[in-house]
């Protein structure tokens, strides 16, 4: 049976690069997990065992180490798109390099003291061709909660439904949203914090009538609120809570008038949607390797 090799990439994946800035008395920490992989014509090496035009991945751990000093980490996309630029550099048999970067927060306590901050993650997903290069901003595990305002009704219904309708129920999510850019001429950081101001506050102020009217609402807030977006995509997995039944128990007046909940951690359901503007240009591959987008 003929077969040829198909679609192929290769690199390091997570390498744990902290940056501290030591320039003056008050210290900064960029704390990144740093994954790269290249993409091009490495048939050789897959097929006749040929190392000639691969750039070991050890290389490409390094260089991530040597990038945050010599170039610096103003921004995670800045620092990506360098990075690649430079691993592509480096191997002329890749046409693409693509920098996964994801950066941890912390919290100063002190001029050089700090602590870890829990909850979302800002990421980046950075895509550096021979031609063009392409940006994808984000962030993971942004955790969010409406207590009301929320309902869930109007479903299909079969002889496997046990689901009943709610009027007022809990919306919660641990949220990725990742917003593609049009442009590498921008202030990353600014665009980040601005884009996570118009999420959250999109939340908090849109009635839901499902989880996925809400990703929609979102959605379009960013781009309307970033005209450099192309397109934001949302993976959402639905935090179920569930009103716990006080009527088993034998304590008189006890009523449960959605006050208090179990939360259940699975089975859940995982609404994905992306919001694209019109005239949006195509994606390419950009998405590949991206959580929730594979």
């Amino acid at each position: 049976m003929s077969h040829r090799l198909g679609a192929n990439q290769y690199g390091k994946a997570e390498t744990r690069v902290v940056r501290i800035v030591r320039d003056t008395p008050v210290h900064e920490i960029h704390d990144l997990n740093v994954s790269t992989a290249l993409r091009g014509d490495f048939t050789a090496a897959h097929v006749d065992g040929d190392q000639a035009q691969v750039l070991p991945t050890d290389t490409q751990k390094n260089t991530a180490f040597a990038y945050a000093k010599l170039h610096g980490v103003a921004s995670i996309e800045d620092y990506a798109l360098a990075l690649g630029a430079r691993l592509l550099a480096a191997c002329p048999a890749a046409q693409q390099a693509q920098v996964k970067v994801e950066q941890y927060a912390w919290d100063r306590i002190g001029d050089h003291s700090f602590t870890r901050r829990g909850g979302a993650t800002r990421t980046t997903v950075v895509t550096v061709g021979r031609e063009t290069s392409t940006v994808l901003s984000g962030v993971r595990e942004l955790v969010l909660m409406n207590t009301t305002d929320s309902e869930f009704k109007g479903f299909l219904v079969d002889e496997f439904t046990t689901l009943a309708e709610a009027d007022d129920r809990i919306l919660a999510t641990s949220l990725v949203a990742t917003w593609r850019h049009t442009s590498a001429e921008i202030d990353w950081n600014a665009s980040y914090d601005a884009a996570l101001a118009t999420l959250l506050r999109t939340f908090a102020g849109t009635y839901s009538r499902a989880l996925q009217e809400t990703l929609h609402a979102m959605g379009g807030a960013l781009l309307d609120d970033q005209p450099g977006l192309a397109e934001v995509r949302f993976s959402a997995p639905n935090k179920h809570h569930f009103l716990v039944d006080f009527g088993p128990f034998r304590v008189d007046g006890l009523t449960n008038d959605g006050e208090v909940f179990v939360a259940a951690d699975r089975p859940y359901g995982l609404i994905e949607a992306q919001v694209v503007r019109d005239d949006a240009p195509p994606a390419g591959d950009a998405w590949l390797a991206v959580p929730g987008f594979c």
